[in-house]
């Protein structure tokens, strides 16, 4: 068995995966417009994983850091690299938001524009 989709919420899924696209170079590998499920997939081609982004009209951006009785966080996505700086400052470029709080120099957390908070990892 493997890993073969991650999928996430958010109100627009096609701004959502636009997004991840344009950040990871991923390819858009199929789209459903249906009223009543719309979702958007952007796969590696490489390793075959697939982001899912999947739209929810009742879609809540969980709060960061986590606030008691605030819509937490479910899970979140931590990308590797080697130049933290420039890695940054491109996901800032493609649509991301520095997130105000910050835990270590090592890595950046930085909010997507759906709302999901995301890592980027500098490589030892």
């Amino acid at each position: 068995m493997k890993l073969g989709c991650v999928t996430l919420d958010s109100r627009n899924a096609e701004e959502h995966a636009d997004f991840y696209q344009k950040l990871l170079g991923w390819t858009i590998r199929f789209t459903n417009t249906d009223e009543d499920l719309k979702f958007v997939g952007i796969v590696n081609e490489a390793t075959g994983l697939t982001l899912l982004f999947q739209e929810d009209s009742d879609y809540i951006p969980p709060v960061w850091p986590a606030e008691s009785g605030r819509q937490q966080t479910m899970a979140h996505l931590d990308f590797h690299t080697v130049d933290l700086e420039k890695d940054v400052n491109f996901a800032i470029a493609c649509g991301a938001k520095l997130a105000e709080t910050q835990y270590s120099d090592k890595w950046k957390v930085l909010i997507d524009p759906a709302g999901h908070p995301f890592c980027i990892e500098k490589l030892p």
